[in-house]
Parts: C-alpha cells; structure tokens; sequence
C-alpha cells in the first residue's frame, strides 16, 4: 500500500504533528514503508499459535494474601520527606 502526500498530511493533522510541507514526502515514504511491512506480517500463518505476553514462559509470583492490621506507619513515614503527627505533609495547593 502507498501512502500519498495528501494522506500523510492529513496522518499528521490527525496526529497533531506540525510537520512542514518539504518533509511530507519523506514522512509518506516512511508511513508506506511502515504499512508494507504490515502486509508481510499479515502474511505470517499463525494459525494454532496462542498469542504470548513475552518471549518467556513466566508466571507471577504470587504471595499469601493475608489480613494484617498494619503497624508499619513508622517504615513508611521514615522515607517521606516531611512527615506530621504520623501523615505526610504536603505543600497547600488550594487557597
């Protein structure tokens, strides 16, 4: 498929991009070459193929989810910046 400079224009309309009227022939080219290479995927069978999350079997770790009553407020107010009668303190954003 062949993308034109009319349709690259529009692309970058679409998009939001401000590119200028010399570097739209070169962005068509590389939209064309961009869709070409889908095509060639689309060419691929991959049919009985489970699609995959990443290129190693991996399963999460999983950890025992277990009710605590908390008690770690000092660990966690120990790395806050500044810290108040046991909360973070914060700057006023709104008058």
């Amino acid at each position: 498929m062949s993308i034109d400079i009319d349709t690259a224009r529009k692309v970058a309309h679409l998009a939001r991009i401000a590119v200028p009227e010399e570097a739209l022939p070169e962005l068509a080219r590389e939209l064309s070459g961009i869709l070409t290479f889908m095509e060639q995927l689309n060419e691929v069978d991959v049919e009985g193929i489970e699609p995959m999350t990443s290129v190693t079997p991996m399963r999460l770790k999983r950890r025992v989810d277990e009710v605590t009553d908390g008690g770690y407020q000092d660990k966690i107010l120990k790395n806050a910046p500044d810290a108040r009668e046991g909360f973070f303190a914060v700057p006023k954003v709104v008058e």
